[in-house]
């Protein structure tokens, strides 16, 4: 991961690392216990291979997530959350609740626990 930033702003440099439009859906599917390839792209909203590889590696060089042997797939990587990353679990939810109280048709089918 790269170390410049736009500003020392803290809002921006986490935005850097995940505020584009995939990057907390995957860490969303995460918490909800995904943890292989082809789970996280079996999640409704769709995302490409190579934006979901693309996302894996930045959040893996961000200290966000690491990547392990897998134990149900033999011959495959998995993904976990680091204790960085779970660091973000309040701040899922903390969007969640606000999701179900200002977005009319959100339901909570998705959320983190």
């Amino acid at each position: 991961m790269s170390n410049r930033r736009r500003s020392p702003c803290p809002i921006a440099c986490t935005l850097d690392i995940i505020g584009d439009k995939w990057t907390l859906l995957v860490i969303r599917d995460m918490v909800l216990g995904r943890s292989h390839y082809k789970e996280f792209l079996e999640s409704p909203e769709g995302i490409a291979t190579n934006i979901l590889a693309d996302r894996l590696v930045k959040l893996v060089d961000a200290g966000l997530v690491e990547k392990y042997p897998s134990d149900i797939v033999p011959g495959r990587d998995a993904y976990r959350l680091t204790k960085k990353g779970e660091t973000l679990r309040p701040i899922l939810k903390s969007i969640v609740r606000w999701g179900l109280k200002n977005v009319d048709g959100t339901y909570i089918g998705l959320s983190p626990r």
